[in-house]
């Protein structure tokens, strides 16, 4: 079935996560984070989605800026930077201002001249998501940001997928779901999108229920992909 609605995962998919980090080492060359941006930002990112997945299962949900902060803050305190409130203050501010991956922009605009409609999925809050797009300029190439705050819960919960067929007025299998994060994409297929792995890490598959239809080294290729040709 041709696709109409390509829908995009946020964090890691199109807004690079690793950008605060690694700017607020080149800020300060001197400091111990320079050392170990990387593992920070690893860290960082790993127990962000630890605790969304927690919070979905316990039921006890929380915006995603929440789960950002605790999720940073135990990353500090594992590599013994947590007595630095000036760094952690700069790496929240440097989070509203990620960076989006190179090749973001063009393909989006490639997508529009397709006629396909675009949009983003994410656990991010709307303001969360709202200044990443205004930071990476891709607002007028975006039909929709939809935000799990709709339904209260995180994703992998099928409530959150359901918002692109209530959005787009589609069918499941119209939709191209893409994204860095190997469940989410197996969650989405399970679900009935069509889908896609940005896999940019080289990483081994999940062992889930579900795989990805399409597997990609970055999003360079997503518009010819939708074309279906």
């Amino acid at each position: 079935m041709a696709i109409t609605t390509c829908v995009f995962d946020a964090y890691g998919t199109l807004f690079d996560i690793a950008a605060a980090a690694r700017i607020a080492a080149d800020e300060d060359s001197e400091s111990d984070l320079a050392h170990n941006w990387p593992k920070l930002a690893e860290i960082w990112r790993a127990k962000q989605l630890q605790y969304s997945w927690l919070r979905a299962v316990a039921g006890v949900h929380t915006d995603f800026w929440e789960v950002t902060r605790n999720g940073l803050d135990f990353a500090l305190e594992a590599l013994g930077l947590q007595d630095n409130p000036a760094l952690r203050d700069r790496l929240l501010h440097l989070y509203w201002e990620l960076q989006a991956y190179p090749e973001v922009s063009q393909m989006l605009q490639d997508l529009q001249a397709g006629k396909v409609k675009t949009a983003i999925l994410s656990n991010g809050s709307p303001d969360m998501l709202d200044g990443a797009v205004r930071s990476a300029g891709i607002g007028n190439s975006l039909d929709a940001i939809l935000s799990v705050e709709k339904v209260g819960v995180f994703k992998p919960h099928k409530s959150v997928y359901e918002l692109v067929e209530k959005q787009f007025f589609c069918l499941k299998e119209e939709v191209l779901f893409v994204s860095s994060n190997c469940w989410d994409v197996a969650a989405a297929a399970g679900f009935g999108f069509q889908t896609a792995w940005v896999n940019r890490a080289g990483d081994p598959m999940e062992r889930l229920p579900w795989v990805p239809k399409h597997i990609m080294k970055d999003l360079s290729g997503i518009a010819v992909l939708a074309s279906g040709t």
